[in-house]
């Protein structure tokens, strides 16, 4: 049958057309499409109506090639090297189907075979895609997206795609894109969001994007997407929101980046995008975490404005919410101790304690352990909370990690402090030092 359909495309008939189509459903099948490339000349056959002067015959074999690329066998990614060139070529033409049908046949081959993106590479894609990345159709830019963000995934991305990357125009565009996506269109910049993402955290040096004002572009981004939230948020708001967050909190984490974050209006932004999606979308609250304890880490005035702009409750309730956002939540808390006792005073105002306490009965030994750094820090700065800690049963609470392994010596030395309640400071500083 795969012979017949190959022999009809092959004819010179008027029918051609029609054989292709039928080529084309054929091909949706994982096994038609390993038969096919193992056929004599099928290839062959396709690359000459695909770069045929009749525009009908050329769209039907771009969408037989398209279905070809669907394949998962990296085989048949390498049967269709010999299209490469045109697939590049035709992205420059005047057909947007033709040119969106390129993208992503381009796309889809380049996942599978690292043959295909070795060819693609000297053939000039990144030029190819710098130009294309220019163009006023949403539907191009959404295939360009999709086709860089398959490259910058690929094993040798960081040594050998990334760089070439970084070399162009397309980082600024890439940016321009992110941050317009509210109005040029919300599928190119998701596209391209993810695209930045996989540049950040594949690539040590991040030193053009820093250049060209990604910190300051995409904490703008934020603020207007969380001012969209809830009245206008269109749909799939969430999808661009992720891989913002994830850009920003990589970038932040840098250390030449620090005090391009200044804006407290940020802080205000990740609560309102945390209460917009805490029941839908529970996962942007460990993107917004890790973006918030990157944010307090290393700067006291954000952890200053987190509780002067009376944001703790809303921290405090995210305690709950899983184990990877109870440790999360709980870092930044430990973030916000660490600065000192006016801070410490003021965790403890809410009051604090009686959140800590039904944390030490958890069996996980990581979010437990987080508690217990952070009651350290509390101990430390603020011996006081010691007293009003056993007085709500914080003794018994430490007790039942006694004989946890990797708890024990910090679960030792709270024990100890408490035990000499009062708790004088300096009998606090001698006794902590070595808790780490």
């Amino acid at each position: 049958q795969v012979l017949e359909l190959l022999r009809g495309v092959q004819r010179g008939s008027e029918d051609r057309k029609r054989w292709l189509g039928r080529l084309r459903w054929a091909l949706q099948n994982e096994e038609t499409q390993q038969k096919f490339v193992r056929l004599d000349g099928s290839i062959r056959t396709l690359t000459g109506l695909f770069t045929s002067s009749l525009a009908g015959l050329q769209l039907e074999a771009a969408r037989c090639l398209h279905e070809l690329s669907h394949s998962s066998v990296p085989t048949v990614a390498e049967a269709c090297l010999p299209v490469t060139s045109y697939l590049l070529t035709y992205l420059s033409g005047h057909s947007l189907e033709l040119t969106e049908l390129c993208l992503y046949t381009l796309g889809n081959l380049v996942v599978e075979s690292e043959a295909v993106r070795k060819q693609l590479l000297p053939q000039g894609i990144i030029p190819v895609l710098t130009s294309c990345i220019q163009s006023p159709h949403e539907a191009v830019l959404e295939g360009v997206g999709y086709v860089l963000s398959q490259l910058l995934q690929a094993k040798e991305a960081p040594t050998e795609i990334i760089p070439l990357v970084l070399d162009s125009v397309l980082p600024q565009h890439m940016l321009r894109l992110v941050c317009s996506g509210l109005k040029a269109g919300m599928g190119a910049a998701v596209e391209f969001a993810w695209c930045l993402h996989y540049i950040i955290c594949r690539h040590k040096d991040n030193g053009v994007l820093l250049a060209l004002g990604a910190v300051p572009a995409l904490t703008s981004l934020l603020l207007d997407l969380a001012s969209q939230i809830p009245q206008d948020a269109p749909e799939g708001l969430e999808l661009l929101v992720c891989p913002v967050l994830r850009c920003l909190s990589n970038l932040l984490a840098q250390t030449d980046c620090q005090g391009q974050h200044q804006d407290r209006r940020l802080l205000v932004a990740l609560f309102l995008i945390l209460q917009c999606f805490l029941q839908q979308h529970p996962f942007l609250i460990h993107e917004c975490l890790w973006l918030l304890n990157n944010l307090t880490a290393d700067d006291p005035c954000c952890c200053s404005a987190l509780l002067s702009l009376d944001l703790l409750p809303a921290l405090l309730q995210l305690l709950t919410c899983s184990q990877m956002a109870t440790v999360l939540a709980l870092t930044v808390l430990c973030n916000i101790a660490e600065k000192g006792p006016s801070q410490c005073q003021r965790l403890l105002q809410q009051p604090l304690l009686p959140h800590l306490l039904p944390l030490l009965t958890l069996p996980d030994p990581e979010a437990v352990g987080q508690c217990l750094e952070l009651l350290h820090l509390l101990f430390l700065h603020c011996p006081e909370a010691a007293a009003d800690f056993t007085r709500q049963g914080g003794h018994q609470a430490l007790e039942q990690h006694q004989n946890t392994p990797e708890l024990q010596e910090r679960v030792q030395a709270l024990l100890d402090v408490v035990r000499q309640l009062p708790g004088a400071p300096s009998a606090c500083q001698a006794t902590l030092p070595g808790f780490s």
